[in-house]
């Protein structure tokens, strides 16, 4: 096993870093710095020595290292707060970094596994000046760059500290908001789980599966803390991890970014999404043609199609132009309504998150519950995601769960005419490329993230599709397909041929559960016409292609 790339690496040591509240850099000085014990896979560690009770499989990686060093730093950083050291004396909040008394008080002390007793500690581990020198070096502002964004740290952290103020005005008990303050808790308290999070909070009341009696002590730890922050690290990854959870994004720099531009924790009304479209899923179930019902049904159609009156809905749904929807015959209002409902089961699959669907069916949910206005409808869809929560985990229990809290199972958009002749404006990704095929355009495209931008090749691709639907029907079995059509990037990227048949659409890897690559080639070598060939690396693999002569080939 090759030892790890640096990313990996580092990714090793962030994760550990949030875990304990530590400062990130700290790992990669120690790293660079003790390079012991020597590790399976060719790298080195970060001092964690096995004795006792710990054998060497248990921290003979890189990942149980960063751990134990990670844990041996958080000890080291309370005991000295515990010893009345100043926050001034831990950290340097102008270059945002430990101090140098801290780093040294670090390699002084620094003994992993101290608490059983069982680390020995080597001489050469204590070197308070190249654990400083290598800490330096790692929290350089080209390293911090890095790391942490071009955000200036003041401005920083004052949006946390603002963010995190307007936390229990905007708090509402959703499970997104309990599950983002508890996991700032767990690392502004420097615990290691989410139930010593929990534990923490001394509540008495009996924890239901909701956990909804956290929240009065959940919102009095937030109120607590804009007055305790003293800008340790451990204080501000708390912070901004909080916020991250709080609106569900992918990164703290996508945090950083997003509080820079707005620092109100009011709920995003994407956060609503999910019971957004479980209400649309619904909508056909629940249809009873009441007057309200229809009514809300003509309002979603109005603002998802922007038009500017009710009475534009029936033609633009197909009808014939018949005036008001007020003077309506019965029969015209059973086409409108079926065909109301026919559009509700298009909402789901095609909503884009775009501003004006998302308001077309608040609109839908604020009509058809009768609520006098948004403000209602948002705080019904919040306790619309909480019944949701509540249900899943009941499931997971393997408890019995309301069909009506639960959400839905999605239903696919109805399947469009099939056209005459396919083109680049006209795929659909789940038809089958030649009529009644098994080969669909999302497995010749890689799920749409390869769409052919020429007539040329989707024509390549039907002719592969054509000819790989007779060697399906000679193997008898599904071919599951790796790589179809690659855009000339794609291939470059992969490491595929300068002229491979990928670019022109007409070949495909694939393989076949249960049977080898070898086994695939013996049975299409006699009469498959075009480019066959196996590998020798990935045995299970076939590659098939349309060129015009026959060609095989083992890679």
């Amino acid at each position: 096993m090759p030892p790890l790339s640096s990313p990996q690496r580092d990714q090793i040591f962030v994760a550990e870093a949030q875990r304990t509240g530590i400062h990130k850099p700290i790992l990669s000085a120690l790293y660079r710095v003790l390079h012991y014990p020597n590790l399976p896979d060719g790298d080195t560690g970060l001092g964690v020595v096995p004795t006792g009770t710990v054998t060497y499989s248990q921290v003979g990686n890189l990942a149980a290292q960063a751990r134990h060093a990670a844990d041996a730093v958080r000890k080291i950083t309370n005991a000295l707060s515990k010893r009345d050291w100043k926050g001034s004396e831990l950290w340097d909040p102008q270059n945002r970094r430990y101090t140098e008394k801290l780093v040294r008080a670090i390699a002084a002390f620094y003994a992993p596994l101290a608490d059983e007793e069982l680390a020995l500690v080597e001489p050469e581990l204590n070197n308070p000046n190249g654990l400083w020198g290598a800490y330096i070096q790692e929290t350089s502002p080209l390293a911090q760059t890095a790391a942490t964004g071009t955000a200036d740290a003041q401005a920083l952290d004052k949006a946390l500290v603002s963010f995190t103020q307007r936390i229990p005005e905007a708090y509402k008990g959703l499970p997104q908001q309990r599950e983002a303050v508890l996991e700032g808790l767990r690392l502004w308290r420097q615990l290691d789980t989410r139930s010593d999070a929990v534990k923490s909070l001394a509540v008495t009341a009996p924890i239901q599966a909701n956990d909804a009696q956290l929240d009065p002590a959940l919102i009095q730890f937030v109120k607590r803390l804009p007055q305790n922050y003293t800008q340790l690290p451990q204080q501000r990854e708390a912070l901004l991890v909080m916020a991250q959870r709080w609106r569900q994004l992918d990164s703290p720099e996508e945090t950083v970014e997003a509080l820079q531009r707005n620092i109100s924790p009011q709920p995003d009304l994407s956060l609503l999404d999910p019971a957004l479209v479980a209400f649309a899923n619904r909508v056909p179930k629940n249809y009873k043609g009441e007057i309200h019902q229809r009514s809300a049904l003509v309002e979603l159609v109005r603002q998802w199609r922007k038009l500017s009156s009710p009475d534009q809905v029936p033609a633009s749904l197909g009808m014939p132009s018949t005036g008001s929807i007020n003077n309506f015959s019965p029969t015209d209002v059973a086409e409108l309504d079926r065909r109301l409902q026919a559009f509700a089961t298009r909402v789901p699959p095609a909503y884009k998150e775009e501003d004006h669907q998302r308001q077309a069916l608040l609109s839908l949910v604020q009509q058809w519950r009768k609520q006098p206005n948004q403000a209602e409808t948002v705080e019904s869809l919040q306790a619309d995601l909480k019944a949701m929560d509540e249900a899943q985990k009941a499931a997971a229990l393997g408890k019995s769960v309301d069909e009506d809290k639960a959400p839905p199972a999605p239903r696919p958009a109805p399947a469009p005419p099939r056209p005459d002749r396919w083109t680049p404006r006209n795929i659909q990704l789940y038809a089958s490329i030649i009529p009644g095929g098994n080969f669909t355009w999302a497995e010749a495209t890689h799920g749409g993230s390869r769409m052919p931008p020429d007539q040329a090749t989707v024509d390549a691709m039907i002719r592969i599709a054509k000819m790989a639907q007779l060697a399906r029907n000679k193997i008898g079995r599904p071919f599951r397909i790796t790589s179809w059509y690659r855009p000339p990037e794609i291939n470059r990227q992969v490491g595929g041929a300068s002229q491979s048949r990928h670019m022109v659409g007409d070949a495909i890897d694939f393989y076949v559960e249960g049977l080898t690559g070898n086994q695939l080639y013996w049975t299409l070598d006699s009469w498959w016409t075009g480019g066959l060939g196996r590998y020798t690396k990935f045995p299970a693999l076939c590659h098939i292609d349309a060129r015009t002569y026959r060609a095989r080939w083992k890679h």
